[in-house]
This record gives C-alpha cells, structure tokens and sequence, in this order.
C-alpha cells in the first residue's frame, strides 16, 4: 500500500526571493489584502506571483502594484478577471505615516515579499528596504559560497 505524501505545513502562497537578493530589508510589516472571491480562489491553487512587485504609497493609502494572479479557467463567465490589477492594503494609519516618512529617506522602497495564509485570510509580508549596489549583491554570493564550502569541509574532515 502506498503511502501519502503529507501536506505542505507551510501557510506561505508564495515570496519573492529577487527582492532579498536587490535589496537589504530592514524592517517587516503585515498587511491585509483587499481580493475578490476569483483571486481567493486562484490562491489557493497557488497561483500567485510577486516578482516584480512593490508598494504605492498615495493620497494616505497603500497599494499592492505588480502582483499577478493568475485566474483559473473555471471562473465564473460573468466576471471579467484582470491578473494584475491594483490591489488595496489594509494597514493602519499610523503604519501608513510610519511608511511614508521612511519611503521619503534617499534610496528606500517598501515592496512585498511574502503572502501567506493567516486564520484563512490571505496576507501581504512588506518590507522597508533599502537598495543593493552591485558589489552588495557580489559580496554576499561570495559569502554564501564560502559558508557553503565550509559546511562541506567540517562534514568530510
């Protein structure tokens, strides 16, 4: 008899590793999503992207822009899915003004790095981050290799 495999215990939709590797993120906010049933749906099944995506900070509301949800093709005909279209974060207002003052600093950015599951709702991980030079990005490659070398040293001796 086969056995199962068992269920992913992650809660984690789906993150954006391309933001950890261009920027230093240096603090982390949860946020709600603002979705439709489809894109809740769609979710589920994992079909979410993050990769170019960041946050909109205007007129004292934050806004999810590059967040694509892909529909699935038994989604109700009367609704006319659109996969990227902006979606509103449900912050307070003081995070709002928190994240405006620090976005104004030179070189700052807040983008989303994470959704994941939360007590059934859908939630946005973004961070503050500041961007990487290249020589940053080379730096830590050279770091990780060498961490990586030194693990395969001590485990053969």
């Amino acid at each position: 008899m086969a056995r199962k495999k068992p269920k992913k215990s992650s809660n984690t939709i789906v993150s954006n590793k391309k933001a950890r590797h261009d920027y230093f993120i240096e603090e982390h906010l949860e946020a709600g999503l603002v979705l439709e049933g489809w894109e809740v749906k769609s979710l589920r099944e994992g079909k979410g992207q993050l990769v170019d995506s960041y946050v909109l900070l205007k007129g004292g509301e934050a806004y999810l822009l590059g967040c694509v949800i892909s529909p699935l093709l038994s989604a109700s005909t009367h609704v006319e899915p659109d996969p990227s279209r902006t979606r509103k974060l449900l912050l307070h207002k003081d995070q709002i003004t928190k994240l405006i003052s620090q976005v104004d600093r030179k070189g700052y950015a807040v983008v989303a790095l994470s959704l994941y599951w939360k007590k059934g709702r859908v939630k946005v991980d973004i961070g503050i981050a500041k961007g990487k030079k290249d020589y940053d990005k080379r730096a830590v490659q050279k770091d990780r290799d060498w961490q990586r070398t030194k693990q395969r040293i001590l485990k053969h001796g």
